[in-house]
């Protein structure tokens, strides 16, 4: 049986309950058509352990193994957009570390296995770095990021141009509050690029060198 409570004090203090696999699947199968659209974005506000963000992820890299998997530049190109269209918050940083490495390890078996000594370095420090970016230790409810100086929760946007080029845009997760009431899926409808303008935006960079800029 799946644990799904860590511990009586984590209870206590942050409400930390983990939501079975079985639940997990019949909620997702609610938005089914969005969890195996590819670029199909979701925030989770307390992704704890990331139960939500990793079944998403997988129906994600199912859908980019079954049309991709024959051309490996194709692959990587779409897994990167896959990882890069999933966003969590937790207030708990082994939750965050945990999150980011089980997220890691769902694209790089697929992947290891597929391309076996031709899997890149490159692509798998792209997914680490857009992990790092996505998946955030920080307060939902107070919008800010957990620490010594707490400072704004900043999400990404990574956009595809121009074949293997990735544009990435930063907004702030308070203007996203205003504008979503559903923060799940952020649908077509409300889309990160349309809420407003970006607080910083960096130019168009091939997505093995993400990480290059920082």
């Amino acid at each position: 049986m799946e644990k799904q409570v860590v511990s009586k004090k984590r209870v206590d203090d942050h409400g930390e309950v983990y939501t079975g696999k079985r639940e997990v699947n019949a909620m997702l199968d609610l938005v089914k058509q969005e969890t195996e659209r590819i670029d199909s974005r979701f925030l989770e506000p307390a992704c704890g352990k990331g139960n939500f963000l990793a079944e998403i992820l997988e129906r994600k890299i199912n859908v980019v193994e079954t049309r991709y998997r024959k051309s490996q530049l194709d692959y990587e190109r779409n897994a990167v957009l896959a990882v890069s269209s999933i966003y969590g918050v937790d207030i708990l940083e082994d939750n965050v570390v945990e999150c980011r490495k089980r997220l890691f390890q769902i694209f790089d078996h697929k992947y290891s296995i597929l391309f076996k000594k031709r899997a890149k370095d490159e692509c798998r420090n792209a997914i680490r770095f857009i992990l790092s970016k996505n998946i955030i230790h920080g307060d939902a409810l107070a919008l800010k990021t957990v620490g010594p100086r707490p400072q704004p929760i900043v999400f990404s946007e990574w956009s595809p141009v121009n074949g293997s080029m990735l544009k990435r845009r930063d907004y702030m997760l308070s203007f996203l509050v205003e504008k979503q009431h559903q923060m799940l899926l952020l649908s077509d409808e409300g889309n990160v690029a349309d809420l407003n303008k970006p607080v910083k935006e960096y130019p168009p960079i091939h997505f093995f060198g993400v990480a290059d800029v920082g």
